[in-house]
């Protein structure tokens, strides 16, 4: 008896180990043409030959390419009152309108919301946000939908209505004036 119990463990164990090697095969065989199509690109419309250190200054290249962050109070668009649009220093895509900026007193210019946000509705803005545990806590980091380019991050805690607070680098925008701008404290 204990012979046939050795044998019928024996004829299992061989055949776990079958089915075993089998079944990973089966896996790499089914996964691998999902992980290497041709829809999963990145979403930037930038291939990765584009040399964005010739197209930028070096402190933009660190901003939004290595997802660097400029000095608090240094940044040329603090201050800035002009009326227009806020657009992406790397693709000059529309980001920000001046209409949504504040002054929140954190050092970096301040938006409300993105340009083409329908109420908490984002999906007509350039802009996609991405989780991000770089400085020890958990935040949300704002990217630009058409190049991959790190713009700053964004908080729960601004003012009404949307309750967002985007603490966007200066150099990371690039500011087109309406063509019928004044300064929005003129009259």
């Amino acid at each position: 008896m204990a012979r046939l119990i050795a044998r019928l463990s024996l004829i299992i164990s061989q055949q776990a180990t079958a089915k075993s090697v089998v079944l990973p095969t089966r896996i790499l065989v089914f996964i691998r043409p999902l992980s290497t199509g041709q829809g999963l690109q990145s979403l930037t419309r930038y291939d990765e030959t584009t040399d964005w250190q010739k197209k930028l200054t070096s402190e933009q290249y660190v901003v939004t390419r290595e997802k660097g962050t400029e000095m608090p109070f240094s940044g040329i668009y603090l201050k800035h009152n002009e009326v227009g649009m806020y657009h992406c220093v790397c693709c000059d895509s529309p980001l920000f309108s001046s209409e949504a900026k504040y002054d929140s007193g954190e050092g970096w210019p301040t938006f409300k919301e993105a340009h083409g946000t329908w109420g908490r509705d984002e999906s007509h803005t350039s802009i996609i946000r991405r989780p991000d545990n770089s400085l020890g806590s958990t935040g949300t980091e704002v990217l630009c939908k058409n190049c991959d380019a790190h713009l700053g991050h964004v908080f729960d805690d601004g003012p009404d209505p949307s309750g967002q607070r985007f603490c966007i680098n200066s150099v990371a925008l690039k500011f087109q004036p309406r063509s019928d701008s004044k300064p929005d404290n003129a009259e």
